[in-house]
This record gives C-alpha cells, sequence and structure tokens, in this order.
C-alpha cells in the first residue's frame, strides 16, 4: 500500500511522505529494535558465559598439570621468605609459613599454573629476574631464598622501560563489567564453607561456619553438615583448617585430600572484582590480592557494590558479604570441579547443599544438581 502511495505521489508530481506517515515508519523501526534487542543481548551473553566457561576448563587442565608434576595443587597463595639471603634459621625454611613475613609476595595461584597455562615465558622471566634480596642477588625464585619475588618482578621494569605488568585474558570472564584493561582476575580458588568476618559489624552468615558441627542433629531440620569451626579468613597453614582446596597462606592439599570425591567439589568459581576489596584493589598476582578469598557461607550472588561499610549489608570492604562467589550472568555461577568439568551452578541452590559442594571433607555424599 505504501508503495501504491508513493507511485500514486510520483506520478501527480509530489514526492516524500506525511509527516505521519515518518512517524509511522519510526515507530515500526522502534519497535523491530525493541524487539531485536534483547535477543542480541542474550546472543552475547551466552557467548561471555561460554568464553567464561572455557576460561575454567582451561584452568582446570592446568591444576590437574601442576598436581601431576607437583603431588599437590596449586597453591592458593604464598608468603613469606627465609629472612636471610645465607644461612638462613633452619625453623625459617619450613614451608608454607617459611617466616611468616606477609611483605614477602611469592603470588598467587595464577602465578602458579602460568606455565601449564601456556604462560611459560613470563614464569621463566620472573623466577630469573634479578633480585637483590637472594643468594647472589641474581634468583627470583618462589621457594623463599628470595625476598618478595612477585612483588619484585611485578614492581620493576624491563631496561627498555617496560612495565612487567601484564594481564592475564583467561584470567576476565568477558561477562565482568570491571575495566577490561586492568590487572584483575574474575575467578577464586575456594576455600570453601571457611568463616569470613568483616569489619563493619554486619555478619550475619557467619553461624553458617560453626554451627552445624553437631553429629546427633541429623533429623529435621537437619543441621548436621559434617564440618565445624574453621579459621577466619582461611588463615592457616595447615590443610587441616581450610575447607575447601585453597588459600592465600598456602596450605598444602592435594586430590587424596578431597575425601568428597573431585566431581562433588568446588576448585574455582567466578567472582566480580567491583564487589570485593582485595579483588577491586590488588593485581591477579598478589598472593592476598584477592583470588583466594572466597566462601560458600555467603549465599550466591549477593550484592555488595557499595564501597567499604555504608551500608554494612551492601559493602564491598565487608567480607562478610562480599567474599561470596557472584556473577554478571543470569541467575548463577560457573563453577571449576576438581575433576575438571564446568557447571552452571543456579542462584536458588539450596543452602546447604551449595555449603557442602565447597566442602572437600565433609562426607555428606552431596553431588551437584
Amino acid at each position: 500500500m505504501l508503495a501504491r502511495r508513493l507511485g500514486s505521489r510520483l506520478r501527480s508530481g509530489r514526492s516524500g511522505f506525511t509527516l505521519i506517515e515518518l512517524l509511522v515508519v519510526i515507530a515500526i523501526i522502534a519497535i523491530l529494535i525493541g524487539l531485536l534487542l534483547p535477543a542480541v543481548q542474550k546472543i552475547r551473553e551466552a557467548a561471555a558465559r561460554m568464553k567464561c566457561q572455557n576460561n575454567l576448563k582451561q584452568m582446570g587442565l592446568a591444576i590437574h598439570n601442576y598436581h601431576d608434576q607437583w603431588g599437590v595443587l596449586p597453591p592458593g597463595g604464598k608468603m613469606g621468605w627465609w629472612g636471610a639471603t645465607t644461612n638462613p634459621p633452619a625453623g625459617n625454611m619450613t614451608e608454607p609459613h617459611l617466616n611468616g613475613d606477609w611483605n614477602s609476595d611469592r603470588g598467587s595461584w595464577l602465578i602458579y599454573i602460568l606455565p601449564q597455562m601456556e604462560e611459560n615465558a613470563l614464569y621463566t622471566k620472573l623466577i630469573s629476574w634479578p633480585n637483590p634480596n637472594s643468594p647472589g642477588g641474581t634468583s627470583n625464585r618462589l621457594d623463599g631464598s628470595a625476598y618478595n619475588p612477585v612483588g619484585t618482578y611485578f614492581g620493576t621494569s624491563d631496561p627498555n622501560g617496560s612495565s612487567h605488568a601484564v594481564r592475564l585474558k583467561w584470567a576476565r570472564c568477558p561477562s565482568d563489567p570491571y575495566d577490561p584493561n586492568a590487572f584483575r582476575s574474575s575467578y577464586m580458588i575456594s576455600v570453601g564453607p571457611q568463616c569470613t568476618p568483616g569489619p563493619c559489624g554486619f555478619d550475619p552468615y557467619y553461624g553458617d561456619c560453626q554451627n552445624h558441627n553437631d553429629p546427633n542433629n541429623v533429623t529435621p531440620p537437619n543441621d548436621y553438615w559434617g564440618y565445624g569451626w574453621s579459621p577466619d579468613h582461611g588463615n592457616a597453614w595447615g590443610a587441616q583448617d581450610i575447607r575447601g582446596v585453597g588459600n592465600r597462606l598456602g596450605a598444602a592439599i592435594n586430590f587424596a585430600a578431597v575425601t568428597d570425591g573431585l566431581s562433588n567439589t568446588f576448585f574455582v568459581g567466578e567472582a566480580l572484582v567491583h564487589q570485593h576489596d582485595h579483588l577491586l584493589w590488588q593485581n591477579w598476582w598478589y598472593f592476598n590480592g584477592g583470588t583466594a578469598h572466597s566462601t560458600t557461607i555467603i549465599p550466591m550472588n549477593y550484592d555488595s557494590d557499595i564501597e567499604w561499610c555504608s551500608p554494612a549489608n551492601h559493602g564491598n570492604q565487608n567480607w562478610g558479604v562480599s567474599w561470596g562467589f557472584k556473577s554478571k550472568h543470569t541467575n548463577g555461577v560457573n563453577f571449576l570441579f576438581g575433576d575438571g568439568h564446568v557447571q552452571f551452578i543456579s542462584s536458588t541452590i539450596e543452602k546447604k547443599t551449595y555449603n557442602l559442594l565447597g566442602c572437600r571433607n565433609d562426607n555428606q555424599n552431596i553431588t551437584p544438581p
């Protein structure tokens, strides 16, 4: 009909459309765009979610290869050093604590899987970088012989002025809205249902890390979860005090210690950088940079996008609500399990199930939904 009108106008010497006709065309276009835009957004999110899952799968392969080589999982983080470049005290050479110096950064778990993630050139350059506080001043190994090896490397530049700071594309989920060019990570190793009280006086989930350890409480509401209290924030040297598979102080954990089964235990999950103070303020390579600051005690996708503690129930510095797993995917989070499979877990997962998937040794026979 529009074509006949146009032809009629052309025959009559008139050109163009009336205002009403133009408005109708614009309205039709707007409706079409409105119909197409959600579909385009869904396609983009599906692609981002798939990319994120692929990142986790690659990490899973790297973790297994690391375990094959060293007999343990990559440490969630490591710190400290021998305390001297020659003749260090014997007590300072005991892993993982060494001399317990928090200023000596030996790297996050992402540092330790660099060779398995086809980043061997970066890893080799890091551990061979000259460090004046090491034997002979020429070594930068991560075994404790050098002081602050990771901080030393990433805090300096090449002779030509090129910065050592690098971004790891595989360490960022495309759905994470924080600056994609920042030296941050969207993934955290799982510390499991660990206690994580914050500094803001609001810790609504703290009871779930300590109040479910009565084996006689097996009748409804069935509050026995198979684990008891754990050191706050995973600050412990021994594996027996860590509910998950890694912590920032480097407790040594291997596959055999995951008695609930690798296919039933979270190893790595997603995080949102701007909702987690340590991830926001520190870089991916730092042992205390947030990549091992996680807990399943906090409900999945709990919103903590307010800086500091105002209000405390949504503050990214309130660790009692900000150190949980979360994503911008629709209604859930991607997790890497110990057997290497990646699964999207719905935000509606039952609380007990979620926490038991985070714990490696609760012996409760829980499987992923």
